[in-house]
């Protein structure tokens, strides 16, 4: 199974964190797409063809999609991976370890906050991530019902 992992790249810390969730993941016997490893981080203009392209490619892929929405704001390039995800009916699980999601909901937006499963633990997401290796789904909307 092939997990895409989703997350803003900016900086050393944002990177750091989507590797965090790159090795969870794989400790876990996922195969696992993360972009700037993948990739390469955008750097040019003459950089985005390709990137685009792989990135969609993996989308198109993946079976589930694994996603940082820590931060004050998520991503632009995020939001656009997670509504692509949605409108392909892929699983999303996201991660939210800096501030509770309820308390988000002005830096998430409710589109965010209920397309998705969003865990607030690296504990919480193994065990996500497990639930679905094992039967293939997990309760996704559990944390607003």
């Amino acid at each position: 199974m092939l997990v895409y992992i989703a997350g803003p790249l900016c900086t050393k810390k944002e990177r750091d964190f989507v590797e965090k969730l790159n090795k969870v993941c794989r400790n876990l016997g996922f195969k696992t797409f993360l972009p700037h490893r993948d990739v390469g981080l955008v750097a040019f203009k003459s950089d985005i063809p390709k990137a685009f392209k792989e990135d969609v490619n993996a989308l198109k892929k993946c079976n589930l999609v694994v996603a940082s929405l820590n931060g004050w704001r998520i991503g632009a390039g995020t939001s656009w991976e997670l509504g692509y995800a949605y409108a392909k009916k892929k699983k999303v699980i996201g991660i939210k370890t800096d501030k509770a999601p309820e308390k988000a909901i002005a830096d998430l937006s409710a589109m965010i906050l209920g397309s998705m499963y969003i865990c607030t633990s690296i504990k919480e997401l193994k065990g996500k991530l497990s639930e679905f290796k094992k039967i293939g789904r997990f309760n996704q909307m559990a944390l607003w019902t």
